[in-house]
């Protein structure tokens, strides 16, 4: 489970994709109470943080869009309360880069 913190405009298809994915995964954790993951470093990261959750969500929906993938499931911006920031990091944005650069995918760090 992983939220980057690097422009979406960056990611390959893959990581783009996947973030999208598990951004909603984290989402519903935190605004529904699901169980799975909720433990998780990534999501705790999140934690009275939605609004900058959600803005993150709109810049990748913003970059799925250029890239044409049609884009269904929205995020309740009511709940987006908290924090408009993230400044809490699992792993450095340094790190995050070479991670990328050690997977070899079309990633453009």
């Amino acid at each position: 489970m992983r939220i980057w913190d690097i422009d979406p405009r960056k990611l390959c298809r893959n990581h783009l994709l996947g973030e999208h994915r598990e951004l909603h995964a984290i989402w519903v954790i935190l605004t529904k109470g699901k169980k799975g993951y909720a433990h998780h470093p990534e999501t705790n990261r999140w934690r009275g943080k939605l609004n900058a959750l959600y803005l993150r969500h709109r810049k990748l929906v913003a970059e799925m869009t250029r890239r044409g993938y049609l884009h269904k499931s929205g995020l309740d911006a009511r709940l987006a309360k908290g924090n408009h920031l993230q400044r809490e990091y699992v792993d450095s944005f340094d790190k995050q880069i070479k991670i990328l650069r050690n997977k070899k995918c079309a990633c453009k760090v």
